[in-house]
């Protein structure tokens, strides 16, 4: 099963290797700065279309993110 905790993980993960702040970034999706902290920390998961903009804009695939490439359907 899939956890929260993954995606959480891997979104931090993206954020870390892509170099950007998280003031930047939060800039490039159009929300506050510490709504990424949020991301961050796992207080809050990015809605379906903030998550599409997150993965455009970091250059990363979605099934990454949520974790199908873990093998798991």
């Amino acid at each position: 099963m899939i956890t929260t905790e993954q995606i959480r993980a891997r979104i931090a993960e993206a954020i870390a290797q892509s170099g950007m702040s998280q003031t930047e970034l939060a800039k490039k999706l159009g929300i506050k700065q510490p709504t990424v902290g949020q991301y961050l920390s796992g207080r809050a998961l990015p809605a379906l279309d903030t998550l599409a903009n997150l993965c455009k804009i970091l250059d990363i695939d979605a099934n990454y993110i949520l974790c199908q490439d873990m093998g798991e359907k």
